[in-house]
């Protein structure tokens, strides 16, 4: 993997976390020169101990509550991944507006005059388009719930703040992250596993970009490096399309237990991005969907990998 941001003082938050964890860890590789500063609420046990062997400085910090966040250490860029999550946000509609959005815009003030900062976003912030892959100016609309509402405020906000104070941002949209550490299609392996039904949206096939977290760490850091006052939106995810039903299909057969499916018209909508901006702006990921999954299974479930 190749990282070309050197010698700079960076924040990460959300440092624990599946999207945070890595790039933190990756940026503060010591031949790069960096001083990586990890902030995150490190409520699981051995968090922070995790962060400083990787040569991350950790930081105790929720990302609620107000606050102006003039004790945070002055650094050159921040990597802003720390969020109310998913249907936990859903269930607490203030919470989620008050990390996602409210905290994220005084963030952008307290490092105004930083060189880049990322603020992300989700690809659930997309209204359905139906089968055909989402595009940066395509209409919001509440996918997961007050998590989606939270993450399109957020995004408003950010801007604001960028254009307010002049500060260089991107907002990237994610869509479908894995690796060792998890991600959904990791979930649905665990669904593999049990032998339990792989639930479908009725609209098939499901079609998705899963990005490896080698290809997110390298296209988290660009997205640093290219962040602009409006900010950049781009879609971030896997340069290649898969349905659903394929990727499990394939999993089924790495871990010897055929993938069964359900049609239930309750499932979440399949989140399928356009990646022509992406390309264009940061690049495109290298690691193929099929060596990628084998890696995550490797990693979760090596017993039974080719059994």
């Amino acid at each position: 993997m190749t990282i070309t941001l050197r010698d700079a003082r960076i924040l990460v938050t959300g440092a624990a976390g599946r999207v945070g964890f890595p790039i933190a860890r990756d940026l503060a590789v010591p031949e790069l020169g960096n001083v990586v500063y990890g902030a995150a609420r490190l409520s699981t046990p051995g968090d922070a101990d995790r962060l400083r062997a990787a040569g991350v400085q950790a930081i105790r910090r929720d990302f609620a509550g107000g606050g102006d966040f003039a004790d945070l250490p002055d650094v050159d860029y921040v990597f802003h991944a720390a969020a109310a999550l998913g249907v936990a946000a859903s269930r607490d509609w203030q919470y989620a507006f008050e990390v996602n959005a409210q905290s994220a815009g005084r963030l952008v003030e307290r490092y105004a005059r930083c060189r880049g900062f990322v603020y992300c976003s989700t690809g659930s912030a997309y209204a359905y388009q139906g089968p055909r892959p989402l595009r940066e100016d395509d209409p919001p609309g509440a996918h997961i719930g007050s998590y989606s509402l939270s993450k399109i405020a957020g995004e408003a906000v950010v801007t604001f703040a960028s254009r307010r104070f002049g500060t260089p941002v991107t907002i990237i949209r994610i869509f479908s992250t894995y690796g060792p550490t998890g991600g959904a299609p990791a979930d649905r392996l665990e669904l593999i596993v049990r032998g339990a039904p792989v639930p479908l949206h009725p609209d098939t096939p499901n079609r998705y970009n899963p990005i490896y977290e080698d290809d997110y760490v390298r296209l988290g850091v660009r997205a640093l490096e290219v962040a602009a006052c409006p900010p950049v939106v781009v879609n971030w995810s896997g340069s290649e399309t898969v349905s659903l039903e394929e990727y499990c299909t394939y999993l089924g057969e790495l871990v010897g237990h055929p993938a069964r499916f359900v049609i239930d018209a309750s499932a979440y909508w399949p989140l399928w991005p356009d990646t022509t901006k992406m390309h264009e702006i940061l690049g495109r990921t290298r690691v193929p969907w099929r060596e990628g999954f084998r890696r995550m299974v490797a990693a979760r479930h090596p017993d039974l990998l080719g059994s």
